[in-house]
């Protein structure tokens, strides 16, 4: 088969492993980490654009490299090529392997905030230019600065509220790390917000069946020409809907 892969970049060792083996033939383009900031709407915008642009009849399939991802994926249409999709709610679902481990790992430790090497290597500057946009780089006095002393502190804590949300770092490996460096750099950031570290070992069979063709059973969702990608709010994650029953319903 020919495919083409639209992936977050996140995932670009991961990815890019897998397809060194695949017996297809792939073409690959990778997004950045960043489409996540823009929020589910925007983000859904920016990928149909990606899929529009690919010529009609050139790929057997269209395969996306993302979970549903804050509904990033919702209402992304099939134009002439059918989509594939892992069922996931992020790319974290990815690296453990399936819905399931990740959702029993969430059950047990609830608070965690999960990093890999391609978020630690790939978001920095993404985010640093978000960060930049909306302010959450700067300290309180440079807020209060800016905006006073009471807006200064509502908006820093607002910006910073989320860190209290959680207790636990989880660096999850995929054994495609060079070296140490990026555990390390979560082990450093966990101590400096007084959470509790964890090193997992993740599974990157999703990663591996997507690129290799592998889309059999209840992991992947087959969305044809025709069709939609629609959030379930159930276990299946995502399901497809006919475009036009749909817009007449």
């Amino acid at each position: 088969m020919r495919l083409k892969l639209i992936s977050c970049e996140v995932l670009f060792r991961e990815m890019c492993s897998e397809l060194a083996r695949s017996p297809h033939q792939v073409d690959v383009e990778f997004m950045p980490k960043g489409l996540h900031d823009l929020g589910g709407k925007a983000m859904a915008q920016d990928l149909q654009k990606r899929i529009d642009a690919v010529p009609a009849g050139q790929f057997d399939a269209i395969l996306l490299g993302y979970g549903l991802c804050g509904n990033g994926l919702h209402g992304l249409e099939a134009r002439d090529t059918m989509l594939v999709l892992p069922r996931a709610h992020d790319c974290i679902a990815l690296l453990m392997g399936s819905r399931e481990q990740y959702q029993r790992y969430f059950d047990e430790h609830p608070g965690t905030y999960y990093r890999s090497t391609g978020w630690l290597e790939r978001g920095k500057g993404l985010q640093q230019l978000t960060h930049n946009t909306v302010g959450m780089d700067v300290s309180e006095a440079d807020l209060i600065a800016k905006y006073g002393e009471d807006n200064g502190r509502y908006l820093y804590e607002q910006l910073t509220r989320y860190r209290s949300n959680y207790q636990r770092l989880t660096f999850i490996e995929t054994g495609l790390e060079a070296d140490t460096r990026f555990e390390e750099e979560a082990r450093w950031e966990a101590a400096e917000r007084g959470w509790t570290f964890e090193k997992l070992v993740g599974n990157l069979i999703l990663v591996r069946r997507l690129i290799q063709g592998d889309w059999k059973g209840s992991d992947f969702l087959i969305t044809q020409p025709g069709q939609r990608i629609a959030a379930s709010y159930d276990p299946s994650i995502v399901r497809a809907e006919d475009i036009r029953r749909t817009a007449t319903a």
